[in-house]
């Protein structure tokens, strides 16, 4: 005899069911919420300035040896010079205990200790007199001609235009900053348009520096790429690097993707290497590509650590271990493939323990995935770039080398804020380059921005 359903018992099922499906849900949005809280520079591309509390974390692996100075080490110690600019003499006087007197005593040897300092600050004033004269025939009037650097009759010298712009520009003092220093030194105060007019002089006769630049960097065979944010008149705008060891290219653009890619005028047709976190307007150029590895193992970690994804941890460890192994010279053609055949099954795991979410009925485009989905997709994807490092030596493992240069600017907008103008951002860009491009060179900087208001650039090598 068959038993006739209760409707009550069917309704009850449905809804034990329903609620499952919620619970399910939000059970995964919670866990969602909390990585993302959890979310940290060291588990993420999130910036440093944003993790709270500060918690420092490491990928480096411990060597055993102190911090500071290691032996052999050659040191900075501040040394005698051979050649002082000044000498004070300091005599014996007196009298012995014996009652002999000091000064009918002949100088058996001297000590010597030696004062390294500053002199007293003040602007020297340097006078032009042209002379006029009238010829006696025609009675024509005619000037000697002054200096071509000489155009006001009263100006700041070349060295004060320099500093001005060393202290904004390679230091980041702002304007009105910048002005009380040198009120403090020498006792001047250029005001801000002065300043700011130098800051337009410099970069405009830094133009053929960055037009040699950006051949020069179109020729090397790895680059490095990142950007950051940059406000310009309280608006979003993104400062782009490309760099290598020994050169930096900074450009200023109101886009972050490919049309600021394009009006820099380098990538679109590099040919090379790029090394870059995986932005996907990169992707776009005709470069072959390497993805960092030193973003990955964040990734990986914050996966491992907030949503308990094992194979997240195995591949971290994994990478890390054939990265550090590489390093060191002992890793083996055997242990590389053995790692690869690894990276491809950690990769299908985290597949599996990831699947695919269903479309959303009535919603148009792609579904958005999880993280651990999305990462896994990108390695196989990506595969690759993300292990070139391991097939060709000339590739870094990380981009570090674009986020150093990147840190200055990030540095910049702590301290003294974006920009007044697009025109004011693409100008410090421009500066900043070849004063970043003589650092890396081993160049005075000093002397390159002197050089720039004498009208006759120090150049760098443009082919390191």
């Amino acid at each position: 005899m068959n038993e006739t359903p209760c409707p009550n018992c069917e309704r009850l099922e449905a809804r034990i069911r329903e609620l499952e499906e919620q619970i399910a849900a939000l059970l995964k949005r919670l866990q969602e919420l909390e990585g993302r809280q959890a979310k940290t520079s060291h588990t993420s591309n999130q910036p440093p300035s944003q993790d709270k509390p500060w918690q420092p974390k490491s990928e480096r692996q411990k060597t055993g040896r102190s911090s500071g100075a290691q032996p052999d080490h050659p040191g900075t110690t501040l040394k005698m010079s051979a050649h002082p600019d000044h000498t004070v003499h300091l005599p014996v006087t007196g009298h012995c205990g014996c009652g002999q007197v000091w000064g009918d005593v002949p100088v058996e040897t001297q000590v010597t200790r030696q004062v390294h300092d500053l002199p007293a600050w003040q602007l020297q004033v340097t006078e032009y007199r042209a002379d006029v004269k009238i010829c006696p025939g025609c009675h024509h009037r005619q000037r000697a001609p002054f200096p071509t650097h000489v155009t006001g009759q009263v100006q700041y010298g070349q060295q004060v235009h320099a500093l001005t712009v060393y202290l904004n520009v390679a230091h980041f003092v702002p304007l009105e900053r910048t002005s009380e220093i040198l009120q403090a030194l020498c006792r001047a105060r250029p005001s801000d348009g002065t300043i700011a007019l130098n800051l337009n002089l410099a970069a405009d006769r830094l133009q053929d520096f960055e037009s040699h630049l950006r051949t020069a960097l179109t020729q090397q065979p790895v680059l490095h790429a990142d950007e950051t944010g940059s406000r310009v008149n309280g608006k979003l705008q993104w400062m782009h690097v490309v760099s290598c060891a020994q050169l930096t290219f900074y450009g200023q653009h109101a886009r972050r993707g490919r049309a600021a890619l394009e009006d820099m005028k380098i990538l679109p047709k590099y040919k090379g290497i790029l090394v870059h976190d995986a932005w996907s307007s990169y992707f776009k150029l005709p470069a072959q590509h390497a993805l960092c590895g030193a973003h990955l193992l964040r990734e990986l970690r914050g996966l491992a650590e907030h949503h308990g994804q094992v194979w997240a941890g195995d591949l971290r460890e994994a990478l890390r271990t054939v990265y550090h192994e590489l390093k060191a010279g002992t890793l083996s053609p055997e242990a590389r493939t053995a790692f690869e055949r690894r990276f491809d099954e950690l990769l299908e795991e985290g597949l599996l323990a990831n699947p695919a979410a269903p479309p959303v009925p009535g919603r148009r485009g792609p579904t958005k995935q999880s993280h651990g989905r999305n990462l896994a997709l990108r390695c196989q994807q990506h595969r690759c770039a993300v292990l070139l490092f391991l097939h060709d030596r000339r590739v870094p493992f990380d981009n570090n080398q674009a986020e150093r240069d990147v840190r200055s600017w990030c540095v910049k907008r702590k301290v003294s804020g974006g920009f007044r103008s697009a025109e004011g951002g693409q100008n410090f860009a421009r500066i900043r380059s070849y004063i970043s491009t003589l650092q890396k060179q081993g160049r005075s900087v000093w002397e390159g921005l002197v050089s720039v208001f004498t009208g006759d650039v120090l150049m760098p090598n443009f082919n390191p």
